[in-house]
C-alpha cells in the first residue's frame, strides 16, 4: 500500500528554513508500506530556504506579503498527480502547514495562531478521496485504506 507522506517529516531538508521535522517514530511505522515522499511547495516552484508562509482567507502569502498561491496550487496538483499514479488513498501530512495542514492552520498573520482550515494541499487531496492524516494522529490508523467520510482518526471535515 502507499502512503503519501511530508517529506519533511521523512528527513528531508526542505521546510522554508532550510531544515526539515524528522519523525523518527513515523518513519519506523512506514517501514512496511510504500512512501511517496512529497513536499508541495518545492514541487511548486519554491526554494529551500524561503519566506515562511501562510494561508489568509483563498490566498497564501509570505511573511513579506508576496502571494505564492499559484506555486502552492501548482504542488498541490502535483501531489495529487502523483497520488492518483500510485493508486494512494492515505496522506500523512505535517500539521498547521499552509499545503498540508488538515483542519487547523496557521491564520496567516505569522504570530504562531491556529485557525480552523486546510492546506492547499489537504484540501485538494481530501476533496479527491484521500484520507488526511498528520504526525500526531497517523498511530491511531490501521493501516487500512478509509472511506472519504471518516473521521475515525482524527480527520476534520471543513465542508
Amino acid at each position: 500500500m502507499w502512503v503519501m507522506v511530508s517529506a519533511c517529516l521523512l528527513g528531508q531538508n526542505c521546510k522554508y528554513n532550510g531544515k526539515n521535522n524528522l519523525n523518527a517514530d513515523l518513519v519506523e511505522y512506514l517501514k512496511s508500506y510504500h512512501i511517496l515522499p512529497i513536499c508541495p511547495e518545492v514541487e511548486g516552484g519554491l526554494s529551500i530556504p524561503r519566506m515562511p508562509s501562510e494561508r489568509y482567507l483563498e490566498k497564501v502569502i509570505t511573511k513579506d506579503g508576496q502571494d505564492v498561491t499559484e506555486q502552492f496550487q501548482l504542488g498541490a496538483t502535483a501531489a495529487l498527480q502523483l497520488a492518483k499514479q500510485q493508486n494512494c488513498r492515505v496522506a500523512i501530512l505535517k500539521k498547521n502547514s499552509p499545503s498540508c495542514g488538515f483542519g487547523e492552520i496557521y491564520d496567516g498573520t505569522f504570530s504562531s495562531r491556529l485557525k480552523q482550515g486546510n492546506g492547499v494541499t489537504a484540501e485538494l487531496l481530501y476533496q479527491n478521496g484521500i484520507v488526511i492524516l498528520n504526525e500526531d494522529n497517523y498511530i491511531k490508523w490501521d493501516g487500512s485504506p478509509l472511506s472519504k467520510k471518516t473521521n475515525d482518526y482524527g480527520c476534520i471535515n471543513l465542508k
